[in-house]
Protein backbone atom coordinates (compact mmCIF):
# COMPACT_ATOMS: atom_id res chain seq x y z
CA UNK A 1 0.00 0.00 0.00
CA UNK A 2 1.25 3.24 -1.35
CA UNK A 3 1.97 6.05 1.70
CA UNK A 4 -0.14 8.36 -0.12
CA UNK A 5 -3.31 6.31 0.18
CA UNK A 6 -3.62 7.09 4.03
CA UNK A 7 -1.82 10.48 3.56
CA UNK A 8 -5.01 12.84 4.62
CA UNK A 9 -6.82 9.88 6.73
CA UNK A 10 -6.65 10.69 10.45
CA UNK A 11 -6.18 7.68 12.70
CA UNK A 12 -6.52 7.11 16.38
CA UNK A 13 -4.20 4.19 17.90
CA UNK A 14 -5.57 3.42 21.45
CA UNK A 15 -3.51 0.99 23.64
CA UNK A 16 -2.52 1.07 27.21
CA UNK A 17 1.12 -0.58 26.92
CA UNK A 18 3.45 2.42 26.45
CA UNK A 19 5.88 0.61 24.38
CA UNK A 20 3.38 -0.87 21.98
CA UNK A 21 1.69 2.07 21.81
CA UNK A 22 4.31 3.94 20.90
CA UNK A 23 6.19 1.68 18.25
CA UNK A 24 3.07 1.16 16.39
CA UNK A 25 2.31 5.08 16.36
CA UNK A 26 5.93 5.82 14.86
CA UNK A 27 4.79 2.83 12.14
CA UNK A 28 1.67 4.11 11.22
CA UNK A 29 3.39 8.12 10.82
CA UNK A 30 4.72 6.53 7.75
CA UNK A 31 1.47 5.74 6.06
CA UNK A 32 -0.39 8.51 7.95
CA UNK A 33 -0.07 12.62 8.20
CA UNK A 34 -2.67 12.68 11.38
CA UNK A 35 -1.84 9.75 13.89
CA UNK A 36 -3.52 10.90 17.91
CA UNK A 37 -2.66 8.34 20.18
CA UNK A 38 -4.42 7.15 23.44
CA UNK A 39 -3.09 4.96 26.76
CA UNK A 40 -6.80 3.93 27.87
CA UNK A 41 -10.66 3.30 27.31
CA UNK A 42 -11.63 6.62 28.51
CA UNK A 43 -8.68 9.00 26.83
CA UNK A 44 -9.70 6.81 23.55
CA UNK A 45 -12.97 7.98 24.02
CA UNK A 46 -12.06 11.99 24.39
CA UNK A 47 -9.73 11.48 21.71
CA UNK A 48 -12.22 10.41 19.08
CA UNK A 49 -14.78 13.39 20.46
CA UNK A 50 -11.91 15.86 19.72
CA UNK A 51 -10.41 14.56 16.68
CA UNK A 52 -13.04 12.74 15.08
CA UNK A 53 -10.86 10.18 13.23
CA UNK A 54 -11.83 8.13 9.88
CA UNK A 55 -10.21 4.96 11.31
CA UNK A 56 -9.15 3.69 14.41
CA UNK A 57 -7.36 0.79 15.74
CA UNK A 58 -7.85 -0.05 19.84
CA UNK A 59 -7.45 -2.52 22.31
CA UNK A 60 -9.70 -4.40 24.00
CA UNK A 61 -8.39 -4.91 27.54
CA UNK A 62 -7.63 -1.92 29.04
CA UNK A 63 -8.24 0.17 32.02
CA UNK A 64 -11.03 2.26 32.64
CA UNK A 65 -13.25 1.73 30.23
CA UNK A 66 -12.66 -1.41 27.79
CA UNK A 67 -11.86 -1.00 23.65
CA UNK A 68 -15.70 -2.88 23.28
CA UNK A 69 -17.59 -0.52 25.79
CA UNK A 70 -15.65 2.43 24.39
CA UNK A 71 -16.65 1.67 20.86
CA UNK A 72 -20.19 0.91 21.98
CA UNK A 73 -20.46 4.36 23.28
CA UNK A 74 -19.28 5.89 19.71
CA UNK A 75 -21.23 3.57 17.74
CA UNK A 76 -24.68 5.26 19.31
CA UNK A 77 -23.68 8.11 17.32
CA UNK A 78 -21.48 7.19 14.72
CA UNK A 79 -22.15 4.05 12.03
CA UNK A 80 -19.41 5.50 9.99
CA UNK A 81 -15.60 5.07 11.72
CA UNK A 82 -13.97 2.41 10.59
CA UNK A 83 -12.89 0.53 13.45
CA UNK A 84 -10.18 -2.15 13.99
CA UNK A 85 -9.56 -4.45 17.05
CA UNK A 86 -6.40 -5.68 18.52
CA UNK A 87 -6.59 -8.54 21.08
CA UNK A 88 -4.17 -10.93 22.69
CA UNK A 89 -6.81 -13.51 23.33
CA UNK A 90 -9.34 -14.50 20.55
CA UNK A 91 -12.75 -15.23 21.97
CA UNK A 92 -16.09 -15.83 20.58
CA UNK A 93 -17.94 -13.40 22.84
CA UNK A 94 -15.87 -10.67 21.28
CA UNK A 95 -16.98 -11.81 17.25
CA UNK A 96 -20.25 -11.48 19.17
CA UNK A 97 -19.98 -8.38 19.01
CA UNK A 98 -18.09 -7.46 15.85
CA UNK A 99 -21.84 -8.27 14.15
CA UNK A 100 -23.28 -5.51 16.78
CA UNK A 101 -20.38 -2.72 16.64
CA UNK A 102 -19.50 -3.28 13.00
CA UNK A 103 -15.90 -3.82 13.12
CA UNK A 104 -13.91 -3.96 9.95
CA UNK A 105 -11.61 -6.31 11.43
CA UNK A 106 -9.73 -8.14 14.84
CA UNK A 107 -6.31 -8.99 14.61
CA UNK A 108 -4.57 -11.22 17.54
CA UNK A 109 -1.37 -10.19 18.95
CA UNK A 110 1.40 -9.37 18.47
CA UNK A 111 0.63 -7.25 15.12
CA UNK A 112 2.43 -7.79 11.96
CA UNK A 113 3.04 -5.60 9.15
CA UNK A 114 1.11 -7.31 6.48
CA UNK A 115 -2.03 -7.99 8.69
CA UNK A 116 -1.96 -4.08 9.86
CA UNK A 117 -1.73 -2.78 6.10
CA UNK A 118 -4.22 -5.36 5.10
CA UNK A 119 -7.00 -4.61 8.10
CA UNK A 120 -6.04 -0.99 6.62
CA UNK A 121 -6.67 -1.47 3.65
CA UNK A 122 -10.27 -3.19 4.49
CA UNK A 123 -10.69 0.09 6.36
CA UNK A 124 -10.80 2.13 3.10
CA UNK A 125 -12.25 0.39 1.06
CA UNK A 126 -15.37 0.46 3.44
CA UNK A 127 -14.76 4.04 3.97
CA UNK A 128 -15.10 4.72 -0.03
CA UNK A 129 -17.76 2.04 -0.87
CA UNK A 130 -19.94 2.41 2.39
CA UNK A 131 -20.55 -0.89 2.48
CA UNK A 132 -21.60 -3.09 5.15
CA UNK A 133 -19.14 -6.08 6.07
CA UNK A 134 -22.08 -7.92 7.58
CA UNK A 135 -24.74 -9.85 5.49
CA UNK A 136 -28.30 -10.64 6.81
CA UNK A 137 -29.22 -14.09 5.40
CA UNK A 138 -32.84 -14.29 7.44
CA UNK A 139 -34.10 -13.08 10.62
CA UNK A 140 -31.78 -15.57 12.79
CA UNK A 141 -28.51 -16.06 10.14
CA UNK A 142 -25.81 -13.57 9.50
CA UNK A 143 -21.87 -13.37 7.84
CA UNK A 144 -19.33 -11.53 8.86
CA UNK A 145 -17.70 -11.36 5.99
CA UNK A 146 -14.41 -10.07 7.20
CA UNK A 147 -13.50 -12.44 9.70
CA UNK A 148 -15.45 -15.22 7.88
CA UNK A 149 -17.81 -16.19 10.51
CA UNK A 150 -21.03 -17.53 10.29
CA UNK A 151 -23.66 -16.48 13.30
CA UNK A 152 -26.95 -18.16 14.18
CA UNK A 153 -28.52 -16.12 16.54
CA UNK A 154 -26.01 -15.16 19.02
CA UNK A 155 -24.40 -18.72 18.71
CA UNK A 156 -20.57 -18.81 16.24
CA UNK A 157 -21.85 -21.66 13.87
CA UNK A 158 -18.48 -24.26 13.08
CA UNK A 159 -18.18 -25.03 9.44
CA UNK A 160 -15.11 -27.13 7.93
CA UNK A 161 -12.50 -25.66 5.85
CA UNK A 162 -14.77 -26.37 2.36
CA UNK A 163 -17.96 -25.41 3.70
CA UNK A 164 -16.51 -21.96 4.57
CA UNK A 165 -14.39 -21.65 1.26
CA UNK A 166 -17.86 -22.51 -0.57
CA UNK A 167 -20.19 -20.19 1.90
CA UNK A 168 -17.08 -17.42 1.71
CA UNK A 169 -17.13 -17.53 -2.20
CA UNK A 170 -20.74 -17.07 -2.49
CA UNK A 171 -21.09 -14.75 -0.03
CA UNK A 172 -18.51 -12.37 -1.76
CA UNK A 173 -19.92 -13.02 -5.14
CA UNK A 174 -23.58 -12.81 -3.80
CA UNK A 175 -24.87 -10.23 -6.83
CA UNK A 176 -24.38 -13.42 -9.10
CA UNK A 177 -24.33 -16.89 -9.88
CA UNK A 178 -20.91 -18.55 -8.88
CA UNK A 179 -20.06 -20.89 -11.71
CA UNK A 180 -18.97 -24.18 -11.19
CA UNK A 181 -15.80 -23.78 -12.87
CA UNK A 182 -15.14 -21.04 -10.30
CA UNK A 183 -16.01 -23.75 -7.40
CA UNK A 184 -13.36 -26.00 -9.14
CA UNK A 185 -10.54 -23.81 -9.67
CA UNK A 186 -10.96 -22.37 -6.01
CA UNK A 187 -12.19 -24.66 -3.70
CA UNK A 188 -10.87 -28.36 -5.28
CA UNK A 189 -8.16 -26.94 -7.40
CA UNK A 190 -9.44 -28.34 -10.35
CA UNK A 191 -10.19 -31.90 -9.06
CA UNK A 192 -13.78 -30.85 -8.15
CA UNK A 193 -16.12 -34.48 -8.76
CA UNK A 194 -19.59 -34.18 -9.05
CA UNK A 195 -19.99 -36.01 -5.78
CA UNK A 196 -17.75 -34.07 -3.91
CA UNK A 197 -19.70 -30.80 -4.88
CA UNK A 198 -23.01 -32.14 -4.39
CA UNK A 199 -21.95 -33.96 -0.65
CA UNK A 200 -19.97 -30.25 0.17
CA UNK A 201 -23.56 -28.50 -0.73
CA UNK A 202 -25.83 -30.94 1.44
CA UNK A 203 -23.75 -30.29 4.79
CA UNK A 204 -23.39 -26.44 3.90
CA UNK A 205 -27.27 -26.00 3.94
CA UNK A 206 -27.79 -27.80 6.98
CA UNK A 207 -25.97 -25.27 8.82
CA UNK A 208 -28.05 -22.60 6.80
CA UNK A 209 -31.37 -20.85 6.41
CA UNK A 210 -33.82 -23.21 4.07
CA UNK A 211 -33.52 -21.84 0.58
CA UNK A 212 -30.16 -19.22 0.94
CA UNK A 213 -27.83 -21.69 -0.56
CA UNK A 214 -29.27 -21.85 -4.25
CA UNK A 215 -28.60 -23.92 -7.43
CA UNK A 216 -29.17 -22.63 -10.95
CA UNK A 217 -29.10 -25.48 -12.83
CA UNK A 218 -26.04 -25.75 -15.78
CA UNK A 219 -24.73 -22.22 -13.96
CA UNK A 220 -23.86 -22.66 -10.27
CA UNK A 221 -24.58 -21.66 -6.91
CA UNK A 222 -26.03 -18.40 -5.39
CA UNK A 223 -26.57 -17.00 -1.80
CA UNK A 224 -29.62 -15.27 -1.33
CA UNK A 225 -29.35 -12.23 1.34
CA UNK A 226 -31.81 -10.13 2.73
Amino acid sequence: MEPLELKNVKLLYIEDDTNIRCNAVEYLSYYCNHVFEAEDGEDGYEKYLQNKPDIIISDIQMPKLNGLDMIEKIRKKDKTTQIIITTAHLKTEYLLRAIELQLVKYLEKPLYEAELIGALKMALSFMQTKQSSTLILDKEYSYDLLNRSLFYKEAFVKLNSKELQLLDICAKNRKRVVTYSELNNQIWEGEMSEYALSSLVKDLRKKLPRGVLENVSGVGYRLKTL
